[in-house]
């Protein structure tokens, strides 16, 4: 005959596990075993535009007896993150790309907020404050957002020329940077419907859709299409630029001009062709809107609409619209020329 458990011995083994599932279900009021230095922020994005000033707040609710802050950026796609700046309360160093541009806010004496001046477009991403005391480290995440403008591009040659190096470096000389995977989707919610494929800064190949179709991946939902992570080096597709407001301003020169006669033109001017991006952020923050096709710097004629008109492209929707990669011999187009304020 098997043997009962006594009573009393039962409860002895439940009990403890009744009240630790209690316990557990009002929400455990234990204090933390060790101190919480570091005030969570009231806003975990941070918004900006290239040219700003970006203040990223990382407040101490008391001081430890002894500390050093250490800002960090977490960069996109890579398992590293670059140092920027460390402190103790008293003097900070910088390091890093930033140099000079960032600094301490010190507004009292538990202020460790970090500030970017003329900030660019590679600042955009993930920050991390982290206070270092020799018992408990604890950090605080932020993220840094530009307000801007995400444009296809490719070059003269035809779409799926570049490879991811060549693809990064083609939106640099745009006045651009790559995509990031949050840039393309939101860009996406504001209307940009795509075919081509572009790589993106992470080393990702991606593409929008809003209107599915069969020559655009199928009659599926709207969205992303993702091609995954692909040979950096090998595999070539379109990109896909990223740009932000101007520190200048986009003007119009009209006339049937070559592509060598627009440079002179705005070299006239004071100017010089505008870029890509320059046209895009004009269109996108300036309101620009003309009709006429005109010259950019890389040889293709463009022109920016605001709102859209059946004889200005004839497109339901707003945008930069392209004829392309003309011979740079025609003289048929104006030019867009871009100058410093």
């Amino acid at each position: 005959m098997p043997r009962r458990t006594p009573l009393s011995a039962l409860c002895c083994f439940l009990l403890p596990w009744a009240f630790t599932i209690l316990h557990q279900a009002l929400g455990n009021s234990a204090p933390h075993p060790g101190p919480h230095y570091l005030l969570p922020p009231i806003h975990e994005v941070i918004h900006s535009r290239r040219g700003a000033t970006a203040t990223l707040p990382c407040v101490l609710g008391t001081s430890p007896p002894s500390y050093k802050v250490r800002w960090s950026k977490v960069e996109p796609g890579e398992l590293r993150e670059t140092l920027i700046l460390i402190t103790n309360g008293l003097h900070a160093r910088g390091y890093g790309p930033l140099g000079g541009r960032a600094s301490m806010r010190r507004g009292h004496r538990l202020d460790a907020t970090l500030v970017i001046k003329n900030v660019r477009l590679e600042d955009e991403g993930r920050y991390r404050c982290e206070l270092i005391n020799g018992i408990e480290d604890e950090s605080v995440a932020l993220t840094l957002r530009l307000e801007g403008v995400v444009f296809p591009y490719q070059p003269s040659r035809g779409r799926y020329q570049f490879n991811y190096f060549e693809a990064k470096q083609a939106c640099e000389e745009q006045d651009g940077r790559l995509a990031t995977y949050g840039q393309l989707y939101q860009a996406w919610t504001e209307g940009l419907d795509w075919c081509n494929a572009g790589w993106l800064l992470e080393g990702s190949v991606r593409y929008p859709v809003l209107n599915a179709r069969a020559p655009c991946g199928g009659q599926g939902r709207p969205g992303i299409r993702s091609y995954g992570p692909r040979d950096r080096s090998r595999d070539r597709y379109d990109a896909f630029c990223f740009t932000s407001a101007l520190a200048g301003q986009v003007f119009f020169v009209p006339g049937r001009l070559t592509l060598s006669e627009a440079h002179a033109a705005c070299r006239r001017r004071g100017a010089v062709v505008a870029k890509v991006g320059h046209l895009y952020a004009a269109w996108k923050f300036s309101g620009l809107d003309r009709c006429d096709g005109g010259w950019l710097a890389d040889g293709s004629v463009r022109f920016p609409i605001t709102t859209p008109r059946p004889r200005c492209g004839g497109l339901p929707d707003p945008g930069v619209r392209s004829f392309g990669f003309p011979r740079p011999q025609q003289a048929a187009y104006g030019t867009y020329c871009y100058t410093e304020k």
